[in-house]
């Protein structure tokens, strides 16, 4: 190959032009990618090596993974989300949840899908909550967080099936009130631990979230306690690494 020359693959130039595009804004969120033949042929290439620049930018998380004209430009906006002050009691109301609540603030619309059940904790979690993994029930409300109809979230948390037995926590929908839920049944959260980490997501998570290829997820793990020391839930979050940014404010006293 001659010297000064581009050795970079055809499909890595064809990639290299759309992702200049889409940085430039001429290609925007939610803007359909021209078809592969076209593409095709504006570039001189064959749409074999398209379709190779199309997944590259799929894998990076910028297109969708749709083929051909399903393929459209997707949003790199991210929540911020305010672990610190996340599940804060002044911020509880009765209209919106913890969560609802910080995707209002950021001036988006939160939705959540809510099923709930009784089950064996995992091991994890039992641990965590100081029950038997082989005889003790929990309740699990498992939810799918949307923002702008996108899902953002995973979460399920897992409380002590006596402690919320016949309470409000036992509906499969989306319930609040002033304070938290636990607050309102004689259990306020006094203390929370969090535990993250980042990983790539299980073939679940990532149909539910619909992730790209390659992309890592934050595993988010609080555990809540009430004035008396009894651990009181487990809350796992999976987050899409994409989608988000934690953020935590501490006293440095």
């Amino acid at each position: 190959m001659r010297a000064g020359s581009d050795s970079r693959a055809l499909y890595e130039r064809v990639a290299d032009a759309l992702r200049t595009s889409i940085e430039r804004g001429e290609l925007a969120p939610g803007d359909t990618v021209p078809p592969e033949q076209e593409l095709a042929e504006s570039h001189g290439v064959s749409r074999q090596t398209v379709r190779q620049a199309l997944q590259q930018l799929t894998n990076e998380g910028l297109l969708s993974s749709g083929r051909g004209r399903g393929r459209t430009v997707r949003s790199q906006a991210r929540l911020r989300w305010h672990l610190s002050h996340y599940e804060n009691q002044s911020k509880h109301s009765a209209a919106a949840d913890a969560w609802a609540r910080e995707v209002q603030d950021q001036g988006h619309i939160p939705l959540q899908e809510v099923n709930v059940g009784l089950e064996i904790p995992p091991a994890a979690v039992a641990e965590r909550l100081n029950l038997d993994a082989e005889k003790d029930i929990v309740v699990v409300r498992r939810r799918v967080r949307y923002v702008d109809d996108v899902p953002f979230q995973v979460a399920d948390s897992y409380f002590p099936e006596d402690l919320v037995r016949g309470t409000a926590l036992m509906q499969p929908k989306d319930v609040s009130a002033p304070g938290g839920l636990l607050a309102s049944i004689g259990h306020a959260q006094t203390r929370l631990v969090d535990e993250i980490q980042i990983r790539m997501p299980t073939k679940d998570e990532s149909a539910r979230l619909g992730l790209p290829a390659g992309t890592p997820v934050a595993e988010h793990m609080r555990t809540g306690y009430d004035a008396d020391g009894r651990a009181v839930r487990v809350m796992v979050t999976v987050a899409p690494g994409d989608r988000h940014t934690l953020v935590y404010e501490l006293n440095a006293t």
